[in-house]
């Protein structure tokens, strides 16, 4: 019999290790009669809520769409410059995009491959665009340096959005991510440490006045039905995928110690296995391993190796923002273009074992490298 193949992301192990609970739930909300932003959102939010320590939340259609509305609920609009990282998923920058408003690339920390507060104070001083927000993303399931970050930014009176697609439930010097900036942005797209089976997203916030903002920009800008008060959007996270929301969310925190564990053993063979450079988890992070990324110049090729023994790596992401051809910008950002161009994500999702993660090593063990 062959060996099974070892997937970057398995969302269909999610479902399978919850199976009973979530088909309770999909056939609660079939019988209720309730279908868009009815009780089982209520109660995601409140629970979401309740996780992050308290505050808002409110259930919108995708993580896309959480970017774009928690920006406008803190006031960016058609102009403004918004800084952020070019390493990150095009949703990112579509958000912003979406606004009219201007991506302004800040370059990372070469280590972290996060924002680097000092490459941000010198865009905020410099920036040909007036910057109007900043917008750190919580890469591969690691915090920006939230502390840094968020006091440059509050010193210029500019708003924190967090791109906290990918890190649900990591937390920088004790405190979630999320709950550091006037406003974040939640991906529940199934691949996710938290993830619907299908699209949802959210926006979180301490702040209850940003919070009833993006209440009103989901649903066509209304306040009272059929009246809308500001230009808004449909962007409604569906009852089907709030309640299966809720499932996932009261097993988060020992999956994320799951993906932990895995992560270590990893860690752990750093030091026989020379040819890559493995993650640098920044103090004081707590890292959520939405991915286990190493870096090779080879990138390629060990792709290529590993895809024969039936492992597959991914790539996340190769090429930089301000390389595309949608958001291309003439500026140079070399340890951001040097990352893109030598990261790949291992194996290491909750529907691994470690006798799995053992397979992996063994299998790098065996890469020719110089």
């Amino acid at each position: 019999m062959s060996e099974k193949i070892l997937l970057t992301a398995d969302p269909g192990a999610g479902f399978r290790a919850h199976a009973d609970e979530l088909r309770v739930a999909v056939e609660r909300v079939l019988t209720s009669g309730y279908y868009i932003l009815g009780p089982e959102v209520e109660a995601f939010e409140a629970e979401f809520s309740a996780y992050q320590g308290g505050g808002h939340t409110v259930g919108v259609a995708n993580g896309t769409e959480a970017i774009e509305l928690a920006l406008r609920a803190v006031g960016v609009r058609a102009g403004d410059g918004v800084a952020t990282v070019a390493n990150t998923v095009s949703a990112t920058i579509s958000a912003i995009e979406q606004i009219g408003a201007r991506p302004v690339f800040v370059e990372i920390d070469p280590a972290t491959m996060l924002m680097s507060p000092a490459a941000l104070a010198e865009t905020l001083t410099q920036s040909a665009v007036p910057v109007r927000a900043v917008v750190p993303v919580h890469l591969y399931g690691q915090p920006a340096d939230l502390g840094a970050i968020c006091a440059q930014a509050q010193a210029r009176g500019i708003p924190v959005v967090e791109d906290c697609a990918q890190a649900h439930g990591a937390r920088w010097a004790g405190r979630r991510v999320g709950t550091w900036g006037a406003a974040a942005a939640f991906s529940f797209y199934p691949t996710k440490n938290l993830g619907a089976l299908g699209d949802g997203g959210a926006v979180f916030s301490g702040d209850a006045a940003v919070a009833e903002r993006v209440r009103r920009l989901r649903q066509y800008g209304w306040r009272q039905r059929y009246l809308s008060e500001e230009p808004g959007r449909n962007s409604r996270l569906d009852e089907l995928q709030a309640a299966i929301l809720r499932v996932k969310l009261r097993h988060l925190d020992a999956e994320n110690a799951h993906r932990a564990r895995l992560a270590a053993r990893y860690c752990a063979a750093a030091r026989s296995l020379p040819g890559l450079v493995w993650p640098t988890v920044a103090t004081p992070a707590e890292h959520v391993w939405h991915q286990f990324v190493v870096r090779t110049p080879k990138r390629d090729a060990l792709v290529e190796f590993l895809s024969a023994r039936g492992i597959r790596a991914g790539v996340l992401y190769p090429v930089p923002a301000h390389r595309q051809p949608a958001y291309a910008q003439a500026i140079s950002l070399p340890a951001t273009e040097r990352a893109c161009a030598e990261v790949l994500s291992l194996p290491c999702h909750p529907g691994l074992t470690e006798v799995d993660v053992d397979r992996v090593l063994a299998a790098l063990k065996e890469w020719p490298t110089p």
